[in-house]
């Protein structure tokens, strides 16, 4: 009596479980922070009239040069990383510093602009959107939201000429340009470390085995 001969099994590709493989993207937050926090703080020791106020010039361009295009980049990364902190904030943070670079490069120095104004406004209620889906970030969320409120109390100012109000402008401006740095360092430090070394109030939710950039979903 012969024993049946053994049947070998083929692996098909039904058999092999799928896999995704993504490459891994640093977080943009940093590079973006870094321009935000020199940018704002620039444009509030003008307004503070800490400096002469024609050196708004120069403000204006530091949006233009170094604002506006580092914050675009951070953008494009942003969505790739699927952040949508990184992504649509920055890519709006981006285009209301453009705004305010060009305005304030066509006005007289030291003047004011209604329809500047109206446009920091609006701005500062669309980075509520970003700010409301962020996922668990939470010190990124609050750098974002000080900026829409940076923005809110310029429009108003740019609305009234109040030097109350461009008192306050300065002030919450030079608060944002903190803010931003203590983000930037912190993300920079945990992704040159791959792990949480300063607070970032980032959810449990957000990680996984308190990897940082390690997500259940993507």
């Amino acid at each position: 009596m012969t024993a049946a001969p053994h049947r070998t099994h083929e692996i098909t590709a039904a058999d092999v479980p799928p896999r995704v493989f993504l490459r891994p993207i640093g977080t943009p937050l940093p590079l973006g922070f870094m321009a935000l926090s020199a940018t704002t703080s620039l444009l509030a020791v003008v307004q503070l009239h800490w400096i002469p106020v024609s050196q708004g010039q120069t403000a204006a361009w530091m949006a233009l040069l170094v604002a506006a295009p580092l914050q675009l980049l951070a953008s494009v990364f942003g969505y790739w990383a699927r952040d949508p902190i990184a992504g649509s904030g920055m890519a709006f943070l981006a285009g209301t510093w453009a705004l305010t670079g060009i305005s304030t490069l066509l006005s007289p120095p030291g003047s004011t602009s209604p329809g500047l104004g109206v446009g920091l406004l609006a701005a500062a209620a669309a980075l509520l959107v970003p700010v409301l889906s962020s996922g668990g970030k939470r010190v990124a969320a609050g750098v974002i939201a000080l900026a829409a409120a940076r923005f809110a109390v310029t429009g108003v100012y740019e609305l009234t000429a109040a030097s109350g109000w461009r008192v306050a402008a300065g002030a919450v401006g030079l608060a944002l340009g903190a803010g931003a740095l203590y983000g930037a360092f912190a993300y920079e430090l945990e992704g040159a470390r791959r792990k949480p070394v300063l607070p970032v109030g980032r959810s449990r939710d957000v990680t996984e085995n308190g990897e940082p950039g390690v997500r259940r979903r993507l």
